[in-house]
Parts: structure tokens; C-alpha cells; sequence
């Protein structure tokens, strides 16, 4: 899908469902009637209204009539092309089968696969949905990687504020839009752990300070570690084959305890998004004392992630696009759920159980893994940001498109 650019959609007559927290398919609608294309937009409560309020439809519809107003309005305005972000929100499940069945063309946006300085854009599905080959020999004759991506800077910021706004306005817009179910709590509540997760991000910079440097020093490649995803992210409600996070840590915990080599610790480390919305700490303590193993377990949060990598014995995922990052530094990875990348000579094939000896000789192929990256950055990958523009000229919607000329390395 963005191969050629976007004059891909020259001439199309493309439909945006919801987008990204922000201003960001405002702009891209811009960008996309630059190219001569025909751009409507659906809206589903105040937070996507208040960011973009021009020339849209208002749904405020059931999810049991979604479905045949949606049709309608396909036939209505004769689309051919559907944009969307993440694939597992429950309108656009409903979507992207009617698409299907139609014979639309799907596009579906997600957080980078290679961050920071990429998004993903993948036709039909992305993750779990995503129709890349599982089989390794695809690979072998890709080209090797291009040049380096424009550097987008820290995001975080920018991406908290147009969250804030969404969720403020979307909870004080209900009124209007009283049918409408988020897949996250759409209230004023919401704010709560983010000034949450700002105290602890403080607290844990004090209590965990010098354990990165334990790990990188005394147990440099001597822990496994254990990136945790947000306990709400869909790839595990769609993906995973775990009830929860906390499933997902008890069985790793109890797997490390009965086969884990007796030198080794293992390091579980919480995902920064969920900071203010889940503390694991008791769960952790309590299944480690349970296992006899609470001297060689770890819980910690603000470290720095690539450098864990590069000092880890292994990496255990279920299915987080972290995967990705552990294999880029070469380190042993095992998948639990359903990822794309999770393929033989890229992340390690036998169980759990097995893993935590095998590990030291499940290195990925570093060639297979580079030509699978190239391919994964031509086919799906857009240098840019969803909350911060790159300071380019031309450029509007936050991304530098793969035919346009990048700068020098």
C-alpha cells in the first residue's frame, strides 16, 4: 500500500474511521486531497469531533445498527478505500469484514513495528492480522536495508497532551454521542493514572536506581528478560492466548522456577504506558516466594530498554512489537502469543520450558533477520510520528512517504 507513495491514492474516494488520539488524520486528509483524492471521515464521539470537526459524519448509532449503517454509507458515497487505526476496536472489526466482503481496499494504521522513527500502515491487518509470509525462505532474497530514517525526537509529551484532550472532551461529549462504547474508559477518570504515572515514574527513578547497573555489570547476560505490554492492548485480547497479563506472568514465572539454569534471574519489566494503571508488584512477589525463587526475581520499570536488551541472556514476549527491538540487538527470543516475526531462524521454536537452556545458542540469523526488516520497512513502515511533525518541507501529516527524497544519513 505504500510503495508508490501517496499518489496511491490519487483519484480514490478513501473513508477514515477513528484515527489516533490527535490531530494527525486531519492532516493526513489534507495531504490525501493534495493527491486529487476524495476524503470523508466518520466520527464516533466528541474526542474524534473536537480534532476533527469539518465535513464529517457524526455516528451516533448502536454497534448492532453500526453495521448496516456503514454499508449504506459505502454504497452511498462509493468508496474504495478505507483507512483506520488499529484493527481490533470493535467498530472496526465490523469494518473491515464488510470491507472484505466488498472487495474495499484496507488500510490499517498501528504504532510503529520499528520504532521510534517509524508507524505502520499495512494493508488488510496489522500484528497478528498481518498477511506478511511466516515462512523464513520469503526473506532470503529481499534487498538489503535503505537509509537511515529521519530521527522524529521524544513524542511522549505531545502524544500525553492530545490523549488528555481526547479523553477530557470525549467524557464531556457524551450527551451527544450516548451510544457509543470505547474500547478504553472514556471519562474524565482517565486522567488519574497519568498523574499517577508521573509520581511513580519519579519514585521508581529513586528506589530502582543502580539495578540497570547490576544488570549490565554482575548479571551481564546472566537474567532473562520479560517486557510487559499494556494489560489492555489489544494484542492480548485478540492475540495472545493469555486471560491477562497477569496469566502471562505466572506462567513465565512458574516456567523459570521448574527449568531456568540456576545462575540466571529473571527480570520482568512493566510497560511505561501502563505505569499509572497497573502495579504488579505483589502478583510478582508473591508467585516468586511461592516458587522458592524470590532472591532471583526482578521487577523494575524506567530502565533503559535498548541496553537491557543488549546484556539480556534472552528475551520472552508474548507478542509486543519489543520482540522486534530484542531481535535487532541480537538477542534470543521467544514469542508466547501470535506475532508475524515468529518465525524459524528469527525467534526461538520450542517451548518455554526449553528456552530458558537453549537460549545462549537461539541467536537469530542475522542475515535472514536483516533481510526480514528491510522487507517489513518497505512494505509497511512510514518514517514519521502520529504526535510530532517532522520538520520537513511538504511535509503535513507527520510523515516522510517512502518516495519522497530522504535526507542524507
Amino acid at each position: 500500500m505504500i510503495k508508490q507513495g501517496l499518489q496511491a491514492f490519487s483519484g480514490k474516494r478513501v473513508l477514515l474511521l477513528q484515527g489516533p488520539a490527535g490531530p494527525f488524520f486531519a492532516r493526513l486528509a489534507k495531504e490525501l486531497r493534495h493527491t486529487g483524492a476524495q476524503v470523508f471521515k466518520v466520527n464516533f464521539n466528541a474526542g474524534d469531533w473536537f480534532y476533527y470537526r469539518r465535513c464529517a459524519f457524526n455516528y451516533r448509532g448502536t454497534m448492532e445498527e453500526w453495521p448496516f449503517w456503514f454499508e449504506s454509507l459505502l454504497r452511498r458515497l462509493d468508496i474504495d478505500t478505507i483507512l483506520l487505526f488499529g484493527d481490533c476496536r470493535p467498530i472496526h472489526r465490523v469494518a473491515r469484514a464488510i470491507a472484505s466482503q466488498h472487495g474495499l481496499e484496507i488500510g490499517v494504521f498501528e504504532e510503529g513495528y520499528v520504532r521510534p522513527d517509524h508507524i505502520t500502515l499495512e494493508r488488510f491487518g496489522v500484528n497478528g492480522y498481518s498477511q506478511h509470509p511466516r515462512n523464513p525462505e520469503h526473506y532470503a532474497d529481499q534487498p538489503a536495508p535503505g537509509p537511515k530514517a529521519q530521527p522524529v525526537g521524544r513524542t511522549y509529551w505531545a502524544m500525553a497532551w492530545y490523549v488528555f484532550c481526547y479523553f477530557t472532551i470525549g467524557s464531556l461529549g457524551k450527551p451527544f454521542f450516548r451510544h457509543y462504547r470505547h474500547h478504553r474508559p472514556l471519562t474524565l477518570l482517565e486522567g488519574l493514572p497519568w498523574i499517577r504515572a508521573a509520581w511513580r515514574k519519579q519514585w521508581y527513578r529513586w528506589t530502582e536506581r543502580g539495578i540497570q547497573e547490576q544488570l549490565t555489570g554482575p548479571w551481564d547476560h546472566r537474567y532473562f528478560l520479560v517486557p510487559l505490554q499494556v494489560f489492555n492492548d489489544s494484542q492480548i485480547t485478540a492475540h495472545a492466548g493469555f486471560d491477562s497479563i497477569n496469566h502471562f506472568i505466572e506462567t513465565v514465572l512458574r516456567s523459570f522456577a521448574q527449568h531456568a539454569p540456576a545462575e540466571t534471574i529473571l527480570v520482568f519489566k512493566h510497560h511505561p504506558m501502563a505505569r499509572g494503571h497497573r502495579n504488579y508488584a505483589a502478583l510478582i512477589r508473591r508467585l516468586a516466594r511461592e516458587s522458592g525463587i524470590s532472591p532471583r526475581v526482578r521487577y523494575i520499570h524506567d530502565q533503559h530498554l535498548p541496553t537491557l536488551l543488549d546484556h539480556a541472556r534472552g528475551v520472552v514476549v508474548i507478542n509486543s512489537t519489543v520482540g522486534l527491538s530484542a531481535l535487532h540487538h541480537n538477542a534470543p527470543t521467544k514469542v508466547c502469543g501470535r506475532a508475524f516475526y515468529d518465525m524459524p531462524g528469527i525467534t526461538y521454536q520450542g517451548s518455554l520450558d526449553k528456552f530458558w537452556f537453549a537460549a545462549p545458542q537461539a541467536r537469530p540469523n542475522r542475515e535472514l533477520y536483516q533481510h526480514f526488516r528491510a522487507h517489513l520497512i518497505a512494505e509497511t513502515q512510514l518514517n514519521g510520528s502520529f504526535y510530532k511533525l517532522l520538520k520537513l518541507p511538504g511535509v503535513c501529516a507527520g510523515l516522510l512517504w517512502n518516495t519522497q527524497k530522504k535526507p542524507s544519513s
